[in-house]
Formats: C-alpha cells, structure tokens, sequence
C-alpha cells in the first residue's frame, strides 16, 4: 500500500486565522499518519482568480474567446499558462483535496473559486460524457473544512441562511460529484470568530480526530 497524496486548498489571507490554524492542523495530523501532503496556499501564491486569454499559451480560436474550448484545445496541446499546469499536476497526483476556507457571502472566497474556474478545466477535470457517476476521478476523494461567521442555529432548515449542505451544494455536489469523487462529509467550525478560546481549541480537536479517522493509504481511500 502507498500513502496517500493529500492536496490542501487554503484559501484566507491572515496567517493568524482560525482558518491557518485548521491548516496548521491537517497538514500535521496527515504527516504524522504518513501521508505525502501538499499545499496550496492560494492568497500566499497570489494566485489570480480571473480567467482569461492568459490562461493559455495556444488558441484554438483567434476570432472568439470561449472558455470551454479553449481550456479542451489546451488539455490536447499542453497549453496552459505554467501557473494553471502546476496546479493542475498537484490536483491529478492527489488522491484527496481538501478546500479549508471561511465562508463569505454564502460562498468559498473568490480566489478558490477563480482555482476552481481556471485549474479545473474541460479534459482535465471533466469532459462531454463523464460527469458525476461517469466523471474522470472517481478514485479521488473531496473534504471540505469551513468556517463560518453564523451560528449552528442560523443554518437550520427554518433559519435564515438554512441548512449548510445546501449552502455548500455547489462545492459538494457541483464540483466534487460532478467530477466523479467521493464527496466526503464537510467539517463545519460554526462561529468560529465568535465562540470562546475553548470552543476554537475543541473545533481542533474535533478536526484532528477527523482527520485520524480518513484511511491514510491508497488502497484503504479507494471507493466500493
């Protein structure tokens, strides 16, 4: 059996944040379990959220931009911007992604979802045919691990955000089913800037033993 490859999206501009310190803990408590983990630190690479004719260095059409065909044409030709191919490389080796983010504005911050638009492309991380069921990585896993400003009680079905699986619907079941992964149940940190010092360390400790209870090697994380 090998150890698995667990690629970090970490998506918050401070370093002191309750976000790192969810970060902090992953790539710790992975290590110390064996596993080969690898992060992204978006904010800190910079990484550019914007798609665009820079995301290429080939043109399938001069004439119009679309999106789709291009990134497919660049899938073929190797032709995507070194940025979009290094990260590319780290999602395909992966056997597992995990994305540790606050939530805003109902959503991951922007930067993750510019990774998502621009790294994730046509022929890389889908395709005409395989999606969901069929989709192209179906031994991969996803697990998200968010922090959110609102109350446990906030995000009942009867409360005003409602529940968090429809919240995260779109990373969930729009981004890792969509793909064909094992779409894992997300850890939630609620009020994480308004609970007591306590409670953030109690949230680490609920993290830790989560992350302890993931199989650490590959033929353990394949799917049924």
């Amino acid at each position: 059996m090998h150890p698995i490859k667990t690629l970090i999206l970490y998506a918050h501009p401070e370093p002191t944040s309750f976000s790192a310190a969810l970060k902090r803990t992953a790539v710790e408590v992975l290590a110390r379990h064996g596993e080969e983990v690898t992060v992204s630190d978006l904010y800190a690479q910079h990484f550019d959220p914007s798609a665009g004719r820079h995301d290429f260095k080939t043109t399938a059409d001069p004439h119009r931009f679309h999106y789709q065909t291009e990134q497919l044409h660049a899938t073929q030709q190797h032709g995507f911007a070194d940025d979009l191919a290094q990260e590319q490389q780290k999602f395909l080796a992966a056997d597992r992604i995990i994305m540790i983010f606050p939530l805003w504005w109902g959503g991951p911050p922007a930067i993750l979802k510019g990774w998502i638009d621009r790294v994730l492309a046509c022929g890389v991380a889908y395709t005409d045919g395989a999606r969901f069921t069929s989709g192209l990585h179906p031994s991969k896993q996803g697990l998200l691990c968010v922090s959110t400003g609102g109350t446990p009680e906030r995000f009942r079905e009867e409360d005003v955000y409602g529940p968090i699986d429809k919240v995260l619907w779109p990373l969930q079941h729009l981004t890792f089913d969509y793909m064909g992964m094992a779409s894992l149940p997300p850890f939630i940190a609620y009020a994480a800037p308004r609970v007591s010092a306590e409670q953030r360390a109690d949230y680490l400790r609920q993290w830790t033993q989560r992350l302890s209870d993931l199989p650490h090697h590959n033929e353990a994380a394949q799917r049924a």
